[in-house]
């Protein structure tokens, strides 16, 4: 079992940036594969960036294209966290952001394929 837990969200101007963290519980926090999604009001849980596990030396990345160039996903496996630096944001980046991490899969994208959720943490962002 992995218990996540996001934090640094808050309300921010158009064009700032934020950092948000993901704490993972469990000893094998480098074997899963993690995600960022998003929720904003009346609208579906969409993949805003995911990262591939820790299995070699070469990390893979997948970006939703309405955040590409603006936010970088990375993790910490000495820490057990994820993070999703994000800049220059905008108010359509408001939303409610989750982490997810799957047990099994190298660079996973489909919310289906994620079995632990955090319970996420709200970004808003005013023009």
């Amino acid at each position: 079992q992995v218990q996540l837990v996001e934090s640094g969200g808050g309300l921010v101007q158009a064009g700032a940036s934020l950092r948000l963290s993901c704490a993972a519980s469990g000893r094998t926090f480098s074997v899963y594969p993690m995600g960022w999604f998003r929720q904003a009001p009346g609208k579906e849980r969409e993949l805003v960036a995911a990262l591939s596990w820790s299995g070699g030396s070469t990390f893979y990345a997948d970006y939703a294209d309405s955040v590409k160039g603006r936010f970088t996903i990375s993790r910490d496996n000495a820490k057990n966290t994820v993070y999703l630096q994000m800049s220059s944001l905008k108010p359509e980046d408001t939303a409610v952001y989750y982490c997810a991490a799957a047990r099994n899969g190298g660079l996973v994208t489909q919310k289906y394929e994620f079995d632990f959720w955090g319970q996420g943490t709200q970004v808003t962002v005013s023009s």
